[in-house]
């Protein structure tokens, strides 16, 4: 079959749900991974044509994005801070506004190199890990630091090991609930991206993200919005170094009540930045721990 009917037939079958460019963007990335070409080819090749296996590929691909089975899980993989991750239906899809937490971390690290010149190690913890991504990226780019991530499910932590192999970095791995720390270390930076969308937020969200990604990364009860933030500062208090840092990624519209749990903690030198919408979605503050 040729491969230009493959993705006439994809447009015909999804343009109406995804629109055009986004089809098009589908098919091209089916294409580098399963046929190992650049997109530009078939358009360069228009008589190109694949064989049975191939179009069950296509095809079996095309029923998925019908469901609305977002493309990084029909793929297996996808890139943060320029990095391949592998996911699946156990973790987070990860995304560009959580790159720039992740920058925004990296940029503030240069204030320990004291500490790393005198031998001491940076310790990083990444509560919530899911795919590793925040944890690997950071270790990555910084590496000689010590790096922990903990996560309650053990499906998501299989997946976080197998991405720190990928990306060639030692990364600590615990299963722990968020709700019951046990650790004794102290740590330079913790930063978490939690569940923080509220279910009455729900239906304003696309159908790819309710039916697939896990509902226990993303969903906190109306009533409690804050829960995960509150147990993870309290936690913080314990076991972040003098001068540590809390970073969070945040609710663009719960802003000014998680800066306030951080100041109810103690926290001093508060900012909060916005991602690459314009959205209130990050949170930092300082431990001063008291004599």
């Amino acid at each position: 079959m040729l491969l230009r009917e493959v993705k006439s037939v994809f447009h015909r079958e999804l343009d109406a749900s995804y629109g055009r460019d986004e089809v098009n963007s589908f098919f091209g990335m089916l294409i580098e991974q399963h046929l190992n070409l650049q997109r530009f080819v078939l358009a360069l090749t228009p008589e190109l044509t694949i064989d049975k296996e191939s179009e069950t590929f296509f095809f079996q691909a095309l029923s998925r994005l019908r469901l609305h089975e977002p493309i990084q899980y029909i793929l297996g993989s996808t890139h943060f801070m320029d990095l391949e991750f592998l996911v699946n239906e156990h973790v987070l899809i990860p995304r560009p506004e959580t790159e720039d937490l992740v920058r925004w971390i990296l940029s503030e690290t240069s204030r320990l190199n004291d500490q790393l010149s005198n031998g001491e190690p940076i310790k990083i913890l990444d509560l919530g890990t899911g795919s590793g991504c925040i944890a690997i990226a950071l270790a990555k780019h910084l590496p000689r630091t010590m790096v922990y991530g903990i996560d309650v499910s053990k499906k998501a932590l299989e997946m976080a090991k197998k991405n720190a192999k990928r990306n060639g970095v030692k990364v600590t791995f615990f299963e722990q609930d968020i709700f019951k720390l046990q650790l004794e270390d102290h740590f330079d930076i913790i930063v978490s991206n939690p569940p923080y969308v509220r279910e009455s937020e729900k239906e304003g969200m696309n159908a790819n993200v309710l039916q697939n990604e896990p509902e226990m990364a993303l969903f906190v009860p109306d009533g409690n919005p804050l829960l995960f933030y509150r147990a993870i500062a309290e936690f913080a208090v314990e076991r972040l170094k003098p001068f540590g840092s809390l970073f969070f990624e945040i609710n663009q519209y719960l802003a000014v009540e998680t800066e306030q749990l951080l100041h109810d903690h103690n926290f001093s030198e508060i900012e909060h930045r916005k991602d690459l919408f314009g959205n209130d979605r990050m949170l930092k503050g300082t431990f001063t721990r008291p004599d």
